[in-house]
């Protein structure tokens, strides 16, 4: 249930600068610290690699074939299991988490792929607006008490929350490094007061007279606001208060500063972040922007990873790195600079932390990685996986405002036992 705000809160909101922000509804706000909480939920860092990452120049790559690129392959610290050269940090991480070589999803056009990996559901299905995965896992396993957001995307404006409603939104964070805006005053007191109490008055009027969703909307938007210019977890969002050797070890860049953000807010108990790093539509110059994000992507989540087993939350910390398909076997013949195209058809995901048992790969592709050759991973049964590893009953009913029931995962999934 939503709090309700005495004049005091609104007052605050006011100073923030927040009630003229409409925007994401997110304002579910930052979360009391874990070791306040009795039982902890898991939670889940989603690594967006938006674009698309070529599987066969990351983590399945054929090293020494006509189309498998300059890269090679190098040991990880699970015997038998390499990985692209440009992932060093990682590959001394690898019994922490498992790579599925087999995901098969269909869709190959950026949009339609996205929604689909973000949702479980197809793009105009039904007639309906879908929920993401964060905001399913912010309404089953977030806790609704907090003062922080239960589901925070960071660097991008991701999916959001559907026909779930504004109290599951995200809390979208542009940039990490400058964190959140208007969280202090920017008024002298009495004269918010005044200019609040105003406003509360004409919110009321209005909320008797007009209770449609929007109106909905804005009064769930702006009680969350309160609550998270209240709560002492919005200093999560200032990241100059890391230690510099620990910031360091995360690299340099949005990405980087992404990443150690989303460690802190799973420290504060945020259920689901979401951090994206664009950049991998490689159509042409696939080798070298491969080689400079994997340099990106490397230390941070490397140090991510370590971060989070060092501070007892990898158990419960499932963190996810994947884009919206993968590319083709083959580099095309787009001059001097070629690249790999679309391609659905086979591609892979990483998975580490959670719960899970690493140090595997899922599913096999062939000679090529143009064809899954063993354990096929759909997109129903990758959202059941995610789901069954997060403790979320991925065969629940949820109901649309008119009372429609939709599954949290259509029919079909299988999920993957071998993580359990």
């Amino acid at each position: 249930m939503t709090p309700q705000l005495s004049r005091r809160d609104l007052f605050k909101l006011s100073a923030a600068g927040i009630l003229g922000t409409s925007v994401s509804g997110w304002f579910n706000v930052l979360a009391s610290r874990a070791a306040e909480t009795q039982a902890r939920h898991k939670s889940c860092i989603l690594l967006w690699m938006d674009g698309g990452p070529s599987h066969k120049d990351t983590f399945d790559l054929r090293p020494g074939t006509d189309q498998g690129g300059p890269f090679q392959a190098i040991q990880t610290s699970v015997n038998g299991i390499r990985i692209s050269e440009h992932f060093p940090r990682f590959a001394r991480q690898m019994q922490h988490a498992a790579i599925i070589r087999s995901m098969s999803t269909g869709e190959g056009a950026h949009g339609r792929a996205k929604y689909y990996l973000h949702t479980g559901y197809k793009e105009g299905v039904g007639g309906l607006n879908y929920p993401s995965l964060g905001s399913i896992a912010a309404m089953e396993i977030g806790n609704p008490q907090n003062p922080l957001p239960n589901y925070v995307s960071i660097g991008n404006r991701s999916y959001g929350s559907g026909f779930l409603g504004p109290r599951h939104q995200p809390l979208n964070v542009v940039s990490a490094a400058r964190g959140v805006e208007n969280l202090r005053p920017l008024v002298a007191q009495q004269q918010f007061q005044n200019r609040v109490g105003l406003l509360e008055e004409l919110e009321q009027s209005f909320h008797r007279t007009h209770e449609a969703g929007t109106s909905l909307s804005h009064r769930t938007t702006y009680q969350r606001a309160v609550t998270l210019m209240q709560d002492r977890g919005a200093r999560a969002f200032d990241l100059s208060t890391e230690p510099s050797a620990s910031r360091a070890a995360y690299g340099t860049g949005a990405f980087a500063d992404g990443c150690l953000l989303a460690r802190r807010l799973i420290e504060t108990g945020v259920t689901f972040v979401e951090v994206t790093l664009g950049g991998w539509d490689t159509h042409q110059n696939n080798f070298n922007r491969v080689r400079t994000l994997s340099g990106q992507v490397d230390p941070a989540m490397s140090a991510l990873i370590s971060d989070l087993r060092q501070r007892g939350l990898l158990d419960t910390t499932l963190v996810i790195w994947m884009g919206e398909f993968g590319r083709t076997p083959r580099i095309n013949n787009r001059g001097a600079q070629p690249g790999r195209d679309h391609y659905p058809r086979a591609w892979s995901s990483v998975l580490a932390g959670g719960g899970i048992r690493g140090g595997q790969v899922i599913g096999r592709t062939d000679a090529e990685a143009a064809t899954v050759a063993e354990r096929p991973v759909t997109t129903l049964d990758f959202m059941a996986t995610v789901c069954r590893i997060l403790g979320i009953d991925h065969t629940k009913m949820n109901q649309t405002p008119i009372g429609r029931p939709v599954r949290i995962v259509d029919r079909g999934a299988n999920p993957i036992t071998q993580l359990a």
